[in-house]
């Protein structure tokens, strides 16, 4: 009897898409462009649309379990989209492939929008705009010095201020970013100034 042995050819690992940034830089506005585009979303739909994000916030609460080595979930997220914060990439496995579409706006409107939303929840901020302002600055400095030395990791800045000003250009270097086929004129329709609440300057 002859045995016949056949190669079995795995379908090739797809990267996952991150959303990512400070909090209130614009992750959830791109995370709803990337869907108008045809692609599908990891949200678990837990946290519902308020006043400060009227359209969604697009979350997967097992992103805040990174830290503690809640990794599992990642393998599904291959092919999809996912919003995780850039305090928590530096916990994402290894094995992966990664797009990362970074947000990023000007500081003094994220905290102005922080600020906004803590008095709607009847909270208070730990710190002053200034120290919080040379935090986030720190931050941002040393999470880019460290995503330039990931060889699993790919990333795009996105401008929130100039996607909200001037789409077409931001929403095109995504898509060529992406290299998926994506619903173009879908994505430049996601944009809203009306949303565009803490100018500065």
């Amino acid at each position: 009897m002859k045995f016949f042995k056949f190669n079995v050819i795995q379908a090739p690992k797809r990267p996952i898409i991150i959303v990512s940034g400070l909090p209130r830089s614009g992750t959830s506005m791109m995370m709803k462009i990337l869907e108008a585009g045809g692609l599908e979303i990891l949200t678990d739909h837990q946290r519902t649309a308020d006043d400060d994000n009227p359209k969604g916030y697009y979350e997967f609460e097992r992103v805040k379990q990174l830290p503690d080595r809640d990794t599992e979930w990642v393998a599904q997220a291959q092919g999809k989209v996912v919003k995780i914060i850039s305090f928590l990439l530096q916990h994402l496995p290894t094995q992966y492939s990664y797009k990362i579409i970074f947000m990023r706006r000007n500081i003094a409107e994220i905290l102005a929008s922080q600020r906004q939303m803590l008095l709607r929840r009847g909270e208070t901020a730990g710190l002053e705009d200034q120290q919080m302002a040379e935090t986030f600055q720190e931050h941002l400095k040393r999470v880019r010095v460290w995503l330039k030395n990931q060889t699993n990791m790919q990333v795009l800045y996105v401008d929130y201020n100039n996607l909200i000003k001037a789409p077409a250009g931001q929403i095109q270097s995504v898509y060529d970013f992406l290299e998926i086929p994506l619903d173009l004129q879908k994505m430049l329709a996601v944009p809203d100034a009306s949303l565009y609440r803490q100018r500065k300057g």
